[in-house]
């Protein structure tokens, strides 16, 4: 099959398009034919071995000192069953599924195997192979983090990095739980942003974006990358913070699946896609994702529906 492999942490250049051996699955495994897939801040990580200089060896250890032990990348998968394992009882060959492969990674290539008692579950009855493999990675991590800042009793969020994955997904997640949203993003996603619920947008480019912010019941980073003790000034008393950056890492639960079918299904969570690369072109996307420019999701097409 084809997939694309990360020959060694560098650039998007170190990942080669080549063939391989097809995955086989075990007994509680799903074989899917992947027809879509995405470059994930997990990915880019990886790839990059883009870790503080105090965490590179840790991760080399964990992941493999010259190059990944499992050189397939990719979080994301979204495409149909292609076999089963002897012990998998609730899905079928045939079924269109869409999830995250957690750490066996291999979502940039032809076929990937996933637990079938994991993050995976059947796609939304009116989505895309493409809109599929935009929605478990951020919508997950927003729905983890959104959590931890009680969203659900929240009546104000405010959402910086809301033009991304993770962030545009929590304003859709947010305004579900009808709360008044404050999103920090540059100008040229303002107009998105609000087009997906946002109440308030804020252009951080400006000088003095920080005074136009008032206090929330919940702020939430969702991109890693702001001054905490900034933000933290934002909150309201008894309010929540919650960041991506240093505050653990997101469970991957199958009902935050179902949950977001629900939302897709109902129209109350739209799939947010920058650009499509196909497979062919994941060192283009890679690039693509380290310029900073992006918003929302940049999926690796597989295969054309």
């Amino acid at each position: 099959m084809k997939a694309a492999i990360c020959t060694a942490y560098g650039p998007p250049e170190v990942l080669k398009l080549m063939t391989v051996a097809q995955p086989e699955p075990k007994e509680f495994d799903l074989l899917i034919r992947v027809y879509a897939s995405a470059v994930q801040s997990g990915d880019r990580r990886i790839r990059a071995l883009d870790v503080p200089p105090a965490g590179r060896l840790p991760m080399r250890i964990a992941l493999g000192f010259k190059a990944p032990r499992k050189p397939v990348l990719g979080v994301v998968v979204a495409g149909e069953v292609a076999a089963v394992g002897s012990r998998v009882q609730h899905f079928k060959v045939g079924d269109r599924v869409y999830g995250l492969t957690g750490m066996r990674l291999g979502g940039y290539a032809e076929y990937a195997c996933i637990h079938a008692h994991k993050c995976i579950h059947l796609m939304p009855l009116n989505a895309s192979f493409n809109e599929a493999a935009s929605l478990p990675f951020g919508g997950t991590t927003a729905l983890h983090f959104l959590r931890k800042a009680q969203i659900e009793q929240a009546n104000s969020v405010l959402i910086y990095g809301a033009s991304g994955a993770v962030g545009s997904a929590a304003v859709q997640i947010a305004k579900y739980y009808n709360t008044h949203v404050t999103a920090v993003c540059s100008d040229r996603h303002a107009a998105m942003v609000r087009d997906f619920g946002a109440d308030e947008v804020i252009d951080y480019h400006m000088d003095d974006y920080d005074n136009q912010l008032s206090t929330y019941d919940a702020v939430f980073d969702a991109s890693g990358k702001i001054n905490k003790l900034s933000a933290r000034k934002h909150v309201e008393r008894n309010g929540q913070f919650c960041s991506v950056a240093g505050q653990g890492v997101a469970k991957e639960l199958r009902e935050d699946l179902t949950l977001l079918n629900q939302m897709f299904e109902a129209g109350h969570f739209k799939a947010v896609i920058d650009r499509v690369y196909p497979l062919e072109e994941i060192v283009e996307a890679h690039r693509y994702v380290d310029s900073g420019r992006k918003y929302g999701n940049v999926i690796v097409q597989v295969v054309e529906e």
